[in-house]
């Protein structure tokens, strides 16, 4: 069985639990109504199942190389891209005067969720592309709007982002590359970036990159710090792309997975680039792009996720090994107990983290289109959870699903190990999960809480008004939210450090409440009987549960972690 885009199951938490249809009703994203909304996901669904995830292996098995100079991708990712291109999907929700559509970012988002569960390495270019459009958008001069903006929504040219270098990983802050002044509004960028993913390809007519450098009078640290668009080929008068930058591609990783992304290691030398915002102001127009991306890569970990699913179910409901106590005894593998219990876990995990993560979407398209700041402040509380726990779904479930193959799951040819190799790598890039997770319990808490507070009093709420006809999951959820309120409360009370030591189990344990919620929701929609009802009933009864085992872990401080020594991890 091919990959099949989740098509149904995104139009169903639109409708029903995220509430798109808000979304459509401001002025801001009167064209995102249900009929355009369901055609776009039936059309970039079928791209994605038929264009897409016929090359997913190709890219693992013949990656991208470095030729003299040139980046050459996997064949076939040229053309697929082209037609992805040409059908408008990388500017999806770019800006209307530059070529996009202009639609809902929680629309786009859905459509990359397919896209990676069909093709993760070619998908990874167009997101990229669609973070720089945002950053360009709200940080550019008008000119460089006009210059950049059209060509990066049609998908004529790539973006990417340049923060890290040898020296400066998570901490951006101890960058060395510079820029300095031409006299005639551009400057010289010189300096080494490593993990450049899609620095460049053999397919695109140009690559804009996004480069953080201080200039000579750039204070130390982060403040320091300014944005410029260094073009591969800078562009002529008329737009097109003219004579080659001074820059280069020096050498490509040789990576665990995501084989056909190429990630670059990239040389300025007197580069000509372009000043995005203001001197000094560089990290402010990079978070805006680093925020797209985080919601995206979130979304990147559920596409593969559903992709790996879909191949143990495959795999599950043809191998035949034992008997079985479903029938007469010979069935296969999925009558079996265990095997059941890992189907339902990565069916009912997908579910949570994708509602997680599109109505992170809706909250930045209130957020966007209304200025409201609750909606603003829900999408930052959400921005965290979406990327880390999709992200980890999608390495849990990939990882169960070379499991449920048993050994041929660890035989390169069932291609099970290829979505655990490839999505590894999305809990580290976009900022890693730890650090998402220490963002969660400051910055975003930085509000005393009340943007969580406000979330969870809506979670409580719909539990009361789901007493009715699902009683005994009502009673769970509304408990979960109020024991996750407490620990809130006493978090916010906690030093810095105590917060951090707890962070991962408290941002995990916060995510798993929120699943509790959307498949309470879920079950209700259907009318408390159904498939989805079965599915909810798993959920909350048991997964849901490990959030006290988390809570209790988030709880205990950071004295016990520093009372162990270094020399104390350190002995035999």
């Amino acid at each position: 069985m091919p990959y099949r885009a989740p098509v149904q199951d995104v139009q169903f938490i639109f409708d029903n639990i995220v509430g798109l249809e808000q979304v459509a009703q401001t002025e801001r994203f009167a064209d995102a109504t249900p009929d355009v909304t369901a055609a776009m996901l039936q059309e970039a669904g079928r791209m994605c199942d038929e264009v897409l995830a016929p090359l997913n292996r190709d890219g693992d098995l013949e990656g991208a190389k470095l030729e003299n100079g040139v980046v050459r991708t996997t064949p076939g990712f040229a053309q697929a891209y082209g037609q992805w291109a040409e059908a408008g999907w990388v500017g999806i929700s770019g800006p209307v005067e530059y070529g996009g559509m202009g639609l809902p970012l929680a629309l786009q988002t859905s459509v990359n969720d397919m896209m990676s569960g069909a093709c993760l390495a070619l998908g990874l270019n167009p997101l990229l592309t669609q973070g720089q459009i945002e950053a360009l958008e709200h940080h550019a001069s008008d000119e460089m709007k006009a210059t950049f903006l059209p060509k990066l929504c049609s998908g004529e040219w790539s973006g990417t982002m340049n923060l890290t270098e040898p020296g400066a990983g998570s901490d951006v802050g101890a960058l060395r590359t510079k820029a300095e002044p031409n006299g005639d509004g551009t400057y010289a960028v010189t300096g080494q970036k490593i993990f450049i993913s899609w620095g460049d390809a053999d397919f695109m007519a140009n690559v804009c990159h996004l480069v953080l450098a201080r200039l000579p009078d750039g204070a130390p640290g982060t403040k320091g710090i300014s944005l410029f668009m260094v073009p591969r080929n800078i562009p002529n008068e008329d737009g097109s792309p003219g004579p080659r930058n001074s820059l280069r591609v020096v050498s490509l990783e040789h990576k665990t997975g995501l084989h056909g992304s190429p990630t670059c290691v990239m040389e300025y030398d007197g580069a000509t680039g372009w000043l995005v915002g203001g001197p000094h102001d560089g990290m402010k127009a990079m978070f805006t792009m680093m925020n797209n991306a985080r919601l995206n890569v979130g979304m990147q970990g559920i596409g593969v996720a559903e992709g790996a699913y879909q191949k143990a179910l495959e795999y599950a409901q043809e191998r035949k090994q034992g008997r079985t106590p479903v029938g007469d005894g010979d069935g296969a593998i999925i009558d079996h107990a265990d095997v059941r219990r890992m189907l339902a876990t990565m069916k009912a995990d997908i579910f949570a983290a994708r509602c997680i993560a599109m109505a992170c979407g809706v909250a930045l398209d209130m957020a966007h289109a209304t200025g409201d700041a609750d909606w603003q402040a829900r999408g930052a509380l959400l921005t965290p959870i979406a990327k880390s726990f999709g992200t980890d779904t999608g390495i849990r479930v990939s990882e169960m699903g070379v499991q449920v193959h048993g050994g041929m799951g660890y035989v390169e040819e069932t291609g099970a190990a290829q979505f655990n190799r490839d999505v590894r790598v999305t809990s580290i890039y976009e900022g890693t999960n730890g650090i998402q997770a220490m963002d969660l319990v400051a910055r975003k808490m930085m509000d005393g809480g009340e943007a969580a507070f406000r979330l969870l009093d809506e979670i409580e709420q719909d539990a009361e008004a789901s007493r009715g006809k699902l009683p005994d999951l009502a009673r769970i959820v509304w408990d979960a939210a109020e024991t996750l309120r407490e620990a809130t409360e006493w978090l916010i009370e906690q030093g810095l450090n105590d917060r951090f030591a707890g962070a991962v189990p408290y941002q995990t344990a916060f995510a798993r409440v929120l699943g509790s919620h959307f498949h309470l929701k879920a079950a209700m929609a259907e009318g408390g009987e159904g498939a989805r009802t079965r599915l909810a009933t798993f959920y909350i009864n048991r997964i849901l549960p490990e959030f006290e085992g988390l809570l209790a872990h988030a709880r205990q401080g950071a004295d016990d972690l520093y009372a162990l020594s270094a020399e104390d991890l350190g002995a035999a």
